[in-house]
């Protein structure tokens, strides 16, 4: 029902990315490319990998993309979950939740201490599913992000003074 994504899941993937940007309300936001999508899964130093969950009948019908994280708390790598979607017709078929025991025995496996994802607030039925699974929000943190400007101000030589 799981394995590991090859090169030629990239453009399932990529569609599955936009279907995921379409759910989530913001597919302006969603502008990886199969290119950028293959050199980083698949390219010479892989940024993130992937996992298809597949139906009885072989159709790809679910994806996660993730990477390592690092805890200095506890001092070992942990796994992020980028995305994990499954297409509507096949939830409740229990592929979400494959994918997700299949990055647990990965942590499990490797001596990896924390799977950690967002989800959106207004998500309540995939809320609902992962508290199921015992996952609990980390309500005392904030995500923030810098992006476009702001992120290239700070960045630019010469931008905001360094303490």
């Amino acid at each position: 029902m799981i394995r590991s994504a090859v090169v030629e899941d990239v453009p399932f993937i990529h569609a599955m990315i936009r279907e995921l940007a379409e759910y989530e309300r913001v597919p302006h936001e969603a502008r990886a490319t199969p290119e950028q999508l293959r050199e980083a899964l698949f390219g010479e130093r892989p940024a993130a990998f992937a996992h298809i969950a597949q139906a009885e009948d072989g159709e790809a019908v679910g994806f996660s993309v993730w990477f390592l994280n690092f805890s200095t708390w506890r001092g070992v790598h942990g796994i992020y979950l980028e995305d994990l979607y499954v297409r509507p017709d096949a939830r409740g078929g229990g592929y979400g939740k494959a994918l997700l025991a299949e990055l647990a025995r990965i942590c499990v496996e490797r001596g990896y201490e924390r799977l950690e994802w967002a989800v959106l607030k207004w998500n309540a039925p995939t809320i609902a599913f992962y508290e199921a699974l015992g996952a609990r929000p980390q309500d005392e943190w904030s995500v923030y992000r810098l992006t476009g400007e702001p992120l290239e101000r700070l960045g630019a030589p010469g931008g905001p003074a360094r303490d």
